[in-house]
Parts: structure tokens; sequence; C-alpha cells
């Protein structure tokens, strides 16, 4: 069985995305930290669709978990089972815990390897980069943004989107769609909603609607929401805490629902807003905090507790755009570009993890 010793509290952090990330970040210093994660890298993921544009820009936005974690264990595994006092890896590490954090967000596949990583950008950029016309599956964030990627960089190639809402982005309210849409037709993206496409049926570069249009395109890139990443707890001591969705269930101080020293954080999570990543770091700062304390004294009920977060959207469009939704006000063009799209917060990331903001 794997266990650190010491004097040092034992902390087990499953998942290295946004919220896994920057907890074991922050506690590698006073415990003996080890982070499970099935890639040997953390991938900044609000800068992936320019990385597709772009590969040169993944190179600071892709880096090894051990770069954040100099004084923190990584097993790269998937984990298997979690019990009251062990997690079990895919791999058959045993690593005991005092205290574990579950930061398993969305399910993940394939690219393991940062340069696997690299690779699939190379492989998506030249997809792209050869193809006159390009069909997005999805009108959400992650679509309307890879469509705006390739709508500035290649203003010449034919993009259409198929989304099954009746409106694009339907997270960030009617006034900010329609100011995407409007923006987008502009440069040409045909959008077509209320639709599905099975890519599946194909043929000869013809994909079909499920409203019978024809759609003609080269090439097809699926935006769709991944599954949520909690299907490996559902035979563990936690399947209990999962809620008809697969959510997990936590309470304010994002303990899991039960459990006195198991917390959940991130998009996995239960809690009723937007999975967004600036949240998922700010549930990130909480849970570090919390354990903190309980490190100290094992029945602080002093905790600090979660407030869901009032909605601010920021959806980039382009190097230099982006549309903001903050209330029931929002704005598009070079103002809220200006905050997001040119770095996409890459450097403010990379310094959160403790890393220079620009590559030496």
């Amino acid at each position: 069985m794997a266990d650190s010793g010491g004097e040092k509290k034992r902390v087990v952090v499953i998942g290295g995305g946004v919220a896994g990330s920057l907890i074991a970040r922050s506690l590698q210093d006073e415990a003996n930290v080890t982070l499970i994660d099935m890639k040997e890298y953390f991938e900044i993921p609000w800068a992936a669709l320019r990385s597709m544009c772009d590969p040169s820009f993944a190179k600071r936005a892709v880096f090894s978990h051990s770069e954040y974690l100099p004084h923190g264990n990584v097993i790269t595994s998937a984990a298997a089972n979690i019990t009251d006092t062990e997690v079990v890896t895919a791999k058959g590490d045993k690593v005991a815990y005092d205290f574990a954090v579950i930061a398993t967000g969305h399910s993940e596949t394939g690219a393991y390897t940062k340069d696997e990583k690299f690779s699939q950008y190379q492989t998506d950029h030249q997809k792209i980069k050869s193809a006159s016309s390009i069909l997005i599956i999805g009108g959400g964030q992650t679509g309307v943004e890879l469509a705006a990627e390739i709508a500035v960089d290649y203003p010449d190639k034919k993009v259409t989107i198929v989304h099954r809402g009746s409106m694009l982005l339907e997270f960030i309210g009617e006034s900010a769609s329609n100011k995407v849409v409007h923006w987008l037709k502009s440069r040409k993206v045909e959008i077509i909603l209320g639709q599905s496409v099975d890519v599946n049926s194909a043929k000869d570069g013809v994909y079909k609607t499920s409203g019978g249009q024809t759609v003609d395109a080269e090439c097809h890139f699926i935006c769709i929401g991944k599954p949520i990443g909690s299907g490996w707890l559902k035979e563990t001591v936690l399947k209990g805490s999962l809620d008809i969705h697969g959510r997990l269930m936590v309470d304010s101080d994002l303990k899991v629902k039960g459990r006195s020293n198991v917390f959940g954080i991130g998009d996995i999570t239960d809690i009723p807003e937007l999975k967004l990543g600036y949240l998922a770091q700010r549930h990130a700062g909480i849970a570090a905090k919390n354990i903190r304390l309980l490190m100290k004294n094992a029945n602080d009920n002093n905790l600090n507790v979660y407030k869901p977060a009032l909605p601010l959207s920021l959806i980039a469009l382009g190097k230099k755009e982006a549309v903001a939704q903050f209330y029931c006000l929002s704005c598009i063009g070079r103002l809220p570009g200006m905050i997001k799209s040119g770095d996409l917060f890459v450097g403010r990331t990379r310094k959160q993890l403790g890393l220079l903001s620009e590559l030496q």
C-alpha cells in the first residue's frame, strides 16, 4: 500500500483538471499530496480551441503535472475505487488518505501524454487548414469559440454550426446569444438550429441533419458536452452521494454529503451554477482552506462556506473580440475581448500554479 508516512496528513486528489491541479498545488507543502490523473499533464481547457488553430499556443497551455507539483506525488492512472481509507487506481495502486478530493470533472478520452496531445493539435490544425468547408456539431461555448477561431484565422473557409437547441449559447441569455449570431453570420458562418447530425451517415462529404437538410463539409468537429466523470464512483462507498444526474452532492463547505474527510470540487459537483473554469478554481481555494483547518483540528466546525456565484460569462470570438454576459447585461466586441481573448488567461493560470507566465 502506498503510504507516505511521516507527520504530514495524506491528501489524495483524484483528477488533474482545473480544480484538482490547483488544490494539489496549494497543499503540496503542508501535506503529503498525491495527484491521481489518467493524463501525465495538465491542459488549460479554455486554450484548447486556440491550440487547434495554432498548435504553437499549446506550448504554454499544456504542461506536465510534475512541473507545478515538485513536492507532490503523481500517479498516472484512472481511479477505479475509493474506500473509507484509500483510493485504488486502475493500475492497482492503493493510496491511503486522511483527506480525499474528488475532482474528476467530465470524462476524458485519448491523449494521455503531452506528446500525444501536441500531436492531436497538429492533426486538428492540418484538418482545419486543408479543408475548405468545416462542420461544427454543437452550438455551446466550445462550438461557438471554435467557429470564431476558424472564421477569424481562415475567413475564406465555409463554416457551418448545427445545434440541437433553439439558440446558441443557451446559458448566456437571448440578448448575448443574438449578438453572437449576428457576429458569426457577418463572418459568413452558417447556423442551423433545432437539428442534430449523425456523422456516421455522412457520404462523400455530405451530412444530413435530423430536419432533412444537407451540409457539405470536408471535415467535422463534435463540440457537445462530455459525460460527467463520476462513473467510477457508482460501485464505491460514495455511490449514495451521487444525484440522479451523476453529480457528486456536496455541502456548503464542499465536503461530500455525509463525509467528514472527502471533498468534491469542480464540474463533478451538484452546485447550482454554471460549470466554468474560474468557478472550479474558487472551489479549489475554499476546499484547500477547509482541509488546512481540519488538518489542524479535525473537529473544527468553523469551515469556510462556498456561495454559488452570480454568472459572469466571457466567450472568446477569435483573438481580439469576445461577448460578455453579467446579470442581464451583455456586450460584444473589442472591450470584452481585451479581458479574455488575447491570452485566454493562460499567463494568469500558469502563475496560479506557480509557473512563469511565459516560457523561457
